[in-house]
């Protein structure tokens, strides 16, 4: 079992990791980290490497969980992320059948980070035609039990078991210059 990070559109070595999972396990319940990629992604441009970022507010300060983290309405994020890919990508082939998966991304309203990270990792999933069940991961400390709930559907249980053991993986690299 590999546990992952949330990330906004999750780089190449991630997804490579990810899909060679039969269940992977996404981590959402665990404190924010600021600078990491479950906000940011880096997309190469003609200018060399963009990183772009998703503005977030931590609504419980520094103890904030990941799964609690809301996006930041205040800055025009969604404009400048999907001119950012426009610019850089618009004269590649198939980038107009590509980015009808990306536009309810940018065009949608997303109150919290993870819903945003989910419907990326869905959308970077149907553009490679793979279909995955992805789990959460709740760890209840005083029962010491662990709980797996759908990604897209928190409140619903799956599994409980007593013991299991974690991997944590993430890695830099982009998988939006692919597109």
């Amino acid at each position: 079992m590999t546990l992952f990070t949330t990330a906004y559109f999750p780089s190449i070595s991630y997804m490579a990791r990810f899909l060679t999972e039969d269940e992977p396990f996404v981590e959402i319940w665990e404190t924010y980290h600021k600078q990491t990629y479950r906000n940011r992604c880096r997309v190469m441009t003609a200018n060399g490497v963009e990183s772009l970022s998703v503005p977030v507010v931590k609504v419980n300060g520094n103890h904030t969980m990941t799964k609690d983290m809301t996006i930041s309405t205040i800055e025009p994020w969604q404009h400048i992320h999907s001119r950012c890919l426009e610019s850089a990508y618009k004269a590649a082939p198939y980038f107009d059948h590509y980015y009808d998966y990306l536009r309810p991304i940018f065009e949608g309203h997303f109150e919290r980070l993870i819903d945003l990270n989910d419907a990326a990792l869905q959308a970077v999933l149907k553009m490679l035609k793979v279909k995955k069940e992805i789990v959460t991961l709740q760890i209840t400390s005083a029962r010491r039990r662990t709980t797996y709930a759908k990604l897209s559907a928190p409140k619903r249980l799956l599994k409980t078991t007593h013991s299991q053991s974690i991997t944590k993986f993430s890695a830099p690299s982009s998988l939006l210059h692919l597109i």
